[in-house]
């Protein structure tokens, strides 16, 4: 048994298009009760659901890190502004200040600016030590015991933040750091 592939070419389908033939087959499966009725719902309700989706606000600034191990900060929103400089460090925290279309306007620890395109930025939540050696505590308080000392510079994944304590797990070890010792994470913000 040979199956026959449909060898119609394409100018063809036009010509049936455009003569109307389709159109009306389309309109007549669009009059028929069950179809009809499923396919508008399907639209009503499709329609009615991406605009909540699509124009969902985001609350600027917000923090988020870099999802690739080398990203190209742009002087604007497009691929056809120039390259001002390259991130070669994944999952560095940054601030989003603005949004435009795919493109975000980042600016990391040192107050430097650019845009980044949205595909290259993770909601994953680090952080950075800042400041001096700080210490990593067993929980959310001065008095526990302390785990380990983290250099300024050195990154980790935020877990949870209450109050002014933030789990973090650096270098391995998860635990309790200070939250102003920490740059990536809002004054006021807890998350869970």
């Amino acid at each position: 048994m040979q199956l026959r592939q449909n060898s119609l070419p394409a100018s063809f389908l036009w010509r049936r298009w455009a003569k109307g033939s389709f159109r009306k087959g389309f309109i007549y499966l669009l009059s028929r009760r069950r179809f009809g009725a499923r396919f508008i719902l399907a639209l009503l309700l499709f329609d009615a659901f991406l605009p909540i989706a699509a124009s969902a606000p985001t609350e600027l600034p917000r923090y988020a890190s870099l999802r690739a191990e080398r990203v190209n900060v742009r002087s604007g929103p497009g691929v056809r502004y120039p390259i001002v400089w390259v991130f070669v460090r994944r999952g560095l925290p940054i601030q989003i200040t603005a949004e435009f279309e795919f493109w975000r306007k980042i600016r990391d620890h040192d107050s430097s600016e650019g845009w980044v395109h949205q595909n290259l930025i993770s909601g994953t939540r680090m952080a950075l030590v800042i400041g001096a050696v700080r210490p990593l505590h067993d929980g959310p308080s001065a008095t526990t015991p302390i785990l380990l000392f983290a250099e300024p510079g050195v990154q980790g994944e935020l877990m949870a933040c209450h109050k002014s304590w933030c789990e973090a797990r650096i270098a391995g070890r998860s635990g309790w750091i200070q939250r102003d010792h920490l740059w990536g994470v809002g004054t006021k913000e807890n998350f869970e």
